[in-house]
């Protein structure tokens, strides 16, 4: 298998590296609450999707896309933009059953979006080879509510809210709009 790797699958596979790793710390953080962890394991997330772009422009560069590329950058892609950010905004403490239930589906969301971008890639991109534009969000704006959450827990409070003797956080609720807008067929963003 490994020859048959393109360079640009090894930026994919460190993009994937930075997700499990950010994995890792999102856990460590959560055994020691020492705060560098958790600092570590979202600094990773924006590391992962400089990656992310570069596998592309690589693969462009050297006319060397695959269609074994095509599926590792979503397997890294969905550990570093769905996956991880749904452990790193647990570990933060969106733990409460409402939380982990909209974290589940923010992350089988990002599995959904990529698993359509993956089977319609050839159908929206250009004579070039290049897709024009994302049906739905891309996974790579999921750093969105994470930085919302990274802030609010840097500030103490994540918005804790008690109805009807159920508990959530009203954070919550923006990575349930980024899953929405990742599986959504009507948006459309164009891709740089």
């Amino acid at each position: 298998m490994i020859r048959n790797f393109h360079f640009a699958d090894l930026f994919t596979l460190a993009n994937g590296f930075c997700g499990v790793g950010s994995i890792f710390q999102a856990m460590r953080f959560s055994t020691t609450g020492e705060r560098q962890y958790l600092y570590t394991a979202v600094a990773m997330i924006p590391i992962a999707m400089i990656f992310d772009l570069l596998d592309g422009r690589v693969a462009r560069w050297r006319h060397t896309a695959s269609p074994m590329g095509r599926e590792l950058d979503s397997l890294a892609d969905v550990i570093s933009f769905g996956a991880a950010p749904a452990a790193i905004a647990f570990a933060t403490g969106l733990q409460s059953v409402i939380d982990q239930i909209i974290l589940v589906f923010f992350a089988a969301c990002s599995i959904g979006r990529l698993a359509r971008y993956n089977i319609t890639a050839d159908q929206l991109s250009t004579p070039e080879g290049k897709v024009k534009y994302f049906e739905g969000t891309p996974v790579t704006l999921n750093i969105i509510p994470l930085a919302v959450t990274l802030f609010a827990f840097s500030h103490g409070d994540l918005y804790p809210v008690r109805i009807f003797n159920m508990e959530f956080h009203l954070i919550i609720f923006l990575y349930l709009l980024f899953a929405c807008t990742m599986i959504s067929k009507t948006l459309h963003i164009p891709k740089p």
